[in-house]
């Protein structure tokens, strides 16, 4: 049994100048840290004494007998990729909802993959995870996201992230003093709007449209450095906050469907109640907003969104990590048996034969054709 725990993230400035398209020809940067909110995944080999090889237990549940039945596309192209010739058994928890902007998605992909490789007995260091999360996300299920969310969830921590125009990613830790980076937590708040959206669909309005946005993507890569120039410096630090309303202006102009009216006013009364600034996090459209807030007003914005959902969080350190590992029994020699035939299945007991078989003297033979199957163990689960 091998458990994952993987880091959600809350990204400052820099985000649309991480997506290849972009950084490429011009390069990226983005501001991020990783906050004390996780995915969970839990793998084991499966015992091959089941019907199904593959078990995925998410929001649905899925019971497969190949990697090819599989219909969650991350869980089924990571399968593919790790190379796992046994059955396998998968669940999932998350401290957030999914398709909330809190980088949910790639959590998922890094914690995953991580996962899957420690249960082959291989630990595979933070660059080489977030590639594979990129190559999977990116190149295995061609969706429209960028490269800073799997880099955040394999790293953990406050960073500095470059992406140069050849393609190599430089994760550089801020070394922010203890004070000062209390006091920047201190004036966060996190609100879940309760709209939820698929990050990629988002994307894919001003992803495509990236020679339009050179203006305001310019603007976004140049408040990267702005904002780690106020958090090295001592001045006021509610220029942070004031550098997130402006980020939050030149995110909302590169698509139509990076805010919408819900949002705008949210944001509005917000501003009316004493935050500085604020922002969607991720491609936006909905999921989590991040306000600046400086602490006298905070009880106000918490009445004023008393329908919303603040979640508390604090800044975390560390990265996509195995929290727990315990060996089992090897069934490996069982499960190349069972490969090599086709098993009876499993089916439920029909009732006309249970009352058929009820008067039956003892040791007497079930009718011809007769295949009994056990009930119960598998509703019990």
């Amino acid at each position: 049994m091998i458990i994952t725990r993987t880091p959600f993230r809350v990204s400052f400035f820099g985000g649309g100048t991480d997506y290849p398209g972009w950084f490429r020809v011009h390069g990226g940067a983005v501001l991020a840290t990783t906050i004390d909110k996780y995915c969970y995944l839990s793998c084991r080999y499966l015992p091959p004494f089941f019907e199904h090889r593959i078990r995925v237990v998410y929001s649905k549940i899925e019971n497969c007998h190949s990697i090819e039945e599989v219909s969650h596309p991350a869980v089924r192209e990571v399968l593919r990729h790790v190379g796992l010739d046994r059955g396998v058994e998968i669940h999932h928890d998350g401290d957030l909802p999914a398709r909330s902007g809190m980088g949910s998605s790639s959590a998922f992909t890094v914690g995953l993959l991580q996962a899957l490789y420690a249960l082959k007995g291989q630990m595979i260091d933070k660059h080489r995870l977030a590639l594979e999360g990129i190559f999977i996300e990116q190149d295995r299920l061609k969706e429209a996201v960028g490269s800073q969310d799997q880099v955040s969830a394999a790293y953990g921590g406050f960073n500095h992230i470059v992406f140069e125009p050849n393609g190599e990613i430089s994760v550089r830790p801020m070394t922010i003093a203890a004070d000062r980076l209390r006091l920047l937590n201190d004036h966060l708040m996190l609100f879940y709007t309760g709209i939820t959206r698929t990050a990629s669909t988002v994307a894919e309005t001003f992803v495509q449209e990236m020679d339009r946005n050179t203006d305001h993507l310019r603007v976004l890569h140049r408040q990267v450095e702005t904002g780690i120039d106020i958090l090295n410096g001592d001045g006021d630090i509610r220029a942070f906050g004031e550098l997130l309303h402006d980020a939050w202006q030149s995110k909302r102009s590169l698509s139509a469907d990076v805010s919408n009216s819900q949002v705008e006013s949210l944001y509005e009364e917000a501003c009316l109640h004493g935050a500085i600034g604020g922002k969607l996090i991720g491609a936006g459209g909905g999921g989590f907003m991040l306000l600046f807030v400086p602490p006298p007003a905070r009880r106000s914005v918490r009445e004023t969104f008393y329908r919303l959902i603040h979640v508390p969080f604090q800044f975390s350190t560390g990265g996509s990590q195995v929290i727990f590992f315990e060996p089992d029994r090897d069934y490996t020699a069982e499960e190349q048996i069972r490969q090599r035939h086709t098993l009876t299945p499993f089916r439920e007991l029909a009732a006309q034969t249970e009352h058929a078989l009820e008067g039956a003297a003892p040791g007497t033979l079930p009718p011809a054709g007769f295949s009994p199957t056990v009930r119960g163990s598998d509703e019990a689960e």
